[in-house]
Parts: structure tokens; sequence; C-alpha cells
């Protein structure tokens, strides 16, 4: 059993309230727009932290993350990427991976919109954190919280706070 928390679009920002949110995840697996080397050091130093750059992100982030991640974590074959739409209107690109790779959870941000649906035509589990930090047209930030185990996501948990810091 792993539990994870999962955010993107922190564009640099992180507060307590995040911290408190996911104080008892295992790993954080971050969606991109990322915003500093800085913050994604200081979330490695916390944890087992998972993170693929996104638009926004500089050169220093660029080479400390990935374009996109494939892995499998407790039988949950996992992909993410920071633009990849969502079922039905996925981004070319994300696409091509989700029919190369058939994961069982793809993972995408960069909308600021909170998504998770199920996506019967890929047989997986969509999710998009939406946007954690304060930059952006978004009106809350928002993360998940869940739990892997035996290859079933659980214990799916939603914050949202204010978009002011």
């Amino acid at each position: 059993m792993i539990r994870v928390g999962l955010v993107s679009d922190t564009h640099g920002f992180w507060d307590d309230k995040l911290d408190a949110f996911l104080a008892d995840v295992d790993e954080i697996w971050h969606a991109g727009d990322i915003g500093s080397i800085e913050l994604l050091d200081n979330l490695s130093k916390k944890r087992t932290t998972r993170a693929v750059f996104g638009n926004i992100d500089g050169g220093a982030t660029r080479l400390a993350a990935k374009p996109f991640l494939f892995f499998e974590c407790e039988g949950v074959k996992v992909l993410i990427s920071h633009i990849g739409g969502y079922p039905n209107k996925y981004d070319r690109d994300y696409l091509k991976l989700i029919d190369e790779l058939r994961p069982t959870l793809a993972i995408a941000g960069h909308s600021h919109i909170l998504k998770v649906m199920f996506d019967k035509k890929k047989n997986l589990l969509f999710m998009n954190p939406g946007a954690a930090g304060v930059s952006g047209f978004h009106s809350v930030r928002t993360a998940l919280r869940f739990t892997i185990e035996n290859g079933a996501v659980k214990d799916l948990a939603v914050a949202e706070w204010e978009r002011k810091a």
C-alpha cells in the first residue's frame, strides 16, 4: 500500500495548507508547471517525489524532471504528463502514449481544472489535480490524495482552498 499526494501547476508556490493535506503521504506526484527547481528540491527532501516538467518550467527544472513518466506502483500502471487533455479530448501526443503504454491510471495537469473520471474506451482512470498554486485563472486551489493497493486506487480525497495565499 502506498499513499500518494497528487498536485499540478504549483507555479513555484507551496504553503502550509498543502503540507498539512499531504502530511501522511508516502510520495508526491507532480504533474508539471512546478515553477522552480527550489520547489522541486524542497519536495524531494520531504519524501519521494515523481515529477514531470510543464510548459512554464525552465532549464534546471527540465533537467531534473521528465517530459512524462511511466511506472508501475502496487500493480497500477501510471502515466503522468503535463499536457494531456482528458477522456475523449486527449492531446495527440498523450493519446499516443496511452495507446502504446496502456496505463490503468493516466494523469495530466495544465488545464488548472480538477477532473477525475473513468475512461471506458481506454479502460483507465484519468486524473487532473487542478492547480495547487496561486498563478492562473482558477478561482480555487486543488490537490488530490489517494491510496494505491492491490492494483486499485482507493480512498480518494480532494482538497480545495481559496486561490489567494
